[in-house]
């Protein structure tokens, strides 16, 4: 609702006296003017053409023919207008009408221009017909002063009402995709899903992408992202530990995959940001499962590069079950287990080694930074501890596993 006050125009309306005879002529003239005002706005307002025949152009016939009876009746001098409330009526009508374009996706510089080509032409249309009815030249000046600030506070009231109406939607479409989003974190049915996205006017995906990051990166990451990104907040209890210092929020990117994955990699890039695989959009619970994982697994890059979970799915798979983990590294590792723990770690590191490049000693050597006679020396302490084990392809695999992730210690 938009308060109303004695304003400059009322005062102005009091400045201003015309004869009966002048405000019966105008009144007569009045459902012409605003035809011909409506005609106007619809020829040359680019996002009014067309509506003439329509909804929206009786709509505008209707504010017009009100917004012009409301000024004649200020014109009046307040004969038959509270002076203290006088656009009550007409400006609560701006303000409804700048919500229903802002509703109707029309623009707030579509409706200014709306307003600056009707006040042209009403002036006019209507300084014509006064000046017809014999208004005085001197009384002409205070009728268009009247006119233009009038126009001028009825803008204002549709300006509010479109600004309004877009924040008021704006939040609430907010407040429906961020349910959407824990809704789909929490697995709900597929046709819960669907009526929750069509509540959010959420165009549904073919994929959703889970990113994790910092509540303080947030905003500048949706900025350079979609609008239909969904941004599920920072209550993420049971998805991923977080420090409640540092709280993270969570990112649902649709249609990620592909060439869009390497663009949202770059849009990332140098955010603490870790990216899950991209998923059907009914199942993004997954994705986020995957990416809170990594986090616990990997930090960004010394380059500033997010962390991509599809290039961490080795070290994903090798801890999903971290006590299997730590019960086959006690099993095919038990011939160290009797050395000092220094020992232990040099030739696990040059074992592993070994292992994948298959033997090579020189390509072990380079990538331990070591002599290879070094490395001859350790692997034939292997061998003597391992014995014929090392040429069992079950226990090389074994083997592989139980070295590629660091010991760590039991829950």
């Amino acid at each position: 609702m938009v308060k109303d006050t004695a304003s400059a125009t009322a005062l102005g309306a009091a400045d201003l006296q015309l004869d009966d005879a002048v405000l019966r002529a105008l009144r007569e003239r009045l459902p012409a003017i605003a035809t011909t005002t409506v005609t106007a706005v619809v020829d040359e307002v680019p996002d009014y053409r067309g509506a003439l025949g329509g909804a929206a152009g009786a709509t505008i016939h209707r504010a017009v023919q009100m917004a012009i009876a409301g000024f004649l009746k200020l014109a009046s001098g307040g004969r038959d207008v509270d002076p203290s409330t006088p656009l009550g009526p007409t400006r609560e009508g701006a303000y409804a009408l700048g919500r229903g374009e802002a509703r109707g996706g029309r623009s707030m510089d579509s409706l200014l221009a709306a307003y600056r080509v009707g006040a042209r032409v009403s002036w006019r249309e209507l300084a014509r017909s006064a000046a017809e009815a014999g208004l005085p030249a001197t009384t002409m000046a205070k009728f268009a002063e009247l006119l233009f600030a009038y126009i001028d506070e009825l803008s204002a009231a549709s300006v509010a009402g479109h600004t309004d109406e877009l924040t008021t939607s704006g939040r609430v479409r907010e407040r429906y995709r961020e349910r959407l989003g824990q809704h789909l974190l929490a697995g709900a049915s597929t046709e819960v899903l669907t009526a929750a996205a069509a509540q959010a006017e959420w165009a549904l995906p073919d994929t959703l992408t889970a990113v994790l990051l910092p509540a303080a990166e947030a905003r500048r990451a949706l900025a350079s992202l979609g609008a239909d990104t969904l941004q599920v907040g920072e209550d993420l209890d049971g998805i991923v530990e977080a420090d409640p210092g540092h709280p993270l929020t969570l990112l649902l990117v649709p249609d990620a995959d592909g060439p869009g994955r390497v663009h949202l990699l770059r849009v990332l890039t140098g955010r603490h940001a870790v990216v899950g695989p991209p998923r059907p959009w009914a199942d993004a619970r997954s994705s986020c499962d995957r990416a809170a994982r990594a986090a616990t697994l990997a930090s960004p890059s010394r380059t500033g590069a997010p962390v991509d979970t599809e290039r961490h799915l080795a070290d994903l798979v090798l801890t999903a079950d971290p006590e299997a983990l730590a019960d086959l590294r006690d099993r095919v590792l038990a011939p160290l287990a009797d050395l000092p723990p220094a020992t232990q770690d040099r030739l696990a590191e040059t074992l592993l080694s070994w292992l994948l490049h298959q033997g090579r000693r020189d390509a072990v050597a380079a990538e331990l930074h070591v002599h290879a006679q070094t490395v001859r020396y350790r692997m034939g302490q292997v061998r003597e501890l391992f014995g014929d084990r090392l040429g069992d392809p079950t226990v090389v695999r074994e083997l592989v596993i139980a070295l590629s992730v660091p010991s760590s210690p039991r829950r």
